[in-house]
């Protein structure tokens, strides 16, 4: 089979395409793996053409030998429709979880996103704790959610009640709540860290001041997911710069009432009164 025409490749590309198109990735900002299936490597080995092994940063043994497409450092997702040789790879990890080497992508050069630490730590996180069923890791730049790090304190419990209060569907999708990491210099292992510890509680992940990672099963899910939180938080700065306070919003047994009928457990801790 061509490489381009597995049916994960084209929801690999369709995915970053889809946040080009909300305005989420200007120039080479974000970046975008997923965990391929031991039958999806099968289908595509015929393309590969192996090179060197490279570190990859940080240890993560529970992926050792897995493969991962992945955005390349540097690159745009506008670019991935229309060049997407260039655009992203996939990668092998070896025996340890300590280095990769590139099978596929990148043909002019470069190396995978350097956020690759974050993507891998929270790629083991997320399979460990579902039992391989997330796939998916999203980075992307919502303005509006990045907007909120300035004016919010960067609380879990704050993030995560006001963009709940702000659509109905909010504490559907997301009812875990959501993690907030405090400003780091991105790319490197602390904020790596930092982030795959909130994502063992989480499904979402806000960087102050930088955007948001999100995780899930497959490309639809962690698109809507980052889409949902980035609706709500544009919702909040619309309400905020009609006036300074709510004249109603839902309230915590509103919410208790929610959870009931769509059958999902909301953290106490989330539902305080204000």
């Amino acid at each position: 089979m061509n490489f381009l025409e597995a049916e994960f490749v084209q929801g690999f590309m369709r995915m970053a395409d889809d946040g080009w198109n909300q305005g989420w990735h200007e120039r080479n900002g974000g970046n975008l793996s997923y965990r391929v299936k031991p039958e999806e490597v099968e289908a595509v080995k015929d393309n590969f053409e192996i090179k060197q092994w490279q570190p990859v940063g940080t240890t993560v043994p529970a992926l050792a030998g897995e493969y991962f497409l992945v955005t390349g450092s540097g690159k745009y997702f506008r670019n991935v429709m229309i060049k997407p040789e260039d655009s992203f790879c996939m990668i092998e990890l070896d025996e340890k979880g300590e280095n990769y080497r590139i099978v596929w992508g990148l043909v002019n050069g470069g190396r995978p996103t350097s956020e690759l630490p974050s993507h891998l730590m929270n790629h083991e996180v997320k399979k460990l704790a579902t039992d391989g069923k997330y796939r998916v890791i999203y980075h992307a730049h919502p303005a509006n959610v990045i907007a909120l790090t300035f004016v919010l304190p960067l609380k879990d419990e704050v993030f995560t009640r006001e963009l709940w209060e702000m659509a109905t569907e909010c504490p559907v999708v997301f009812p875990d709540g959501i993690g907030v990491v405090p400003w780091m210099v991105p790319g490197g292992r602390e904020i790596a860290v930092a982030t795959s510890k909130l994502m063992k509680e989480y499904d979402v992940a806000v960087w102050a001041h930088h955007g948001m990672f999100a995780a899930g099963e497959d490309f639809d899910l962690t698109f809507g997911l980052m889409h949902t939180v980035e609706k709500s938080a544009e919702i909040y700065v619309k309400v905020m710069s009609m006036r300074p306070d709510k004249l109603q919003t839902i309230t915590p047994e509103d919410f208790k009432n929610l959870a009931k009928d769509f059958k999902v457990t909301l953290p106490e801790r989330f539902l305080y009164v204000k």
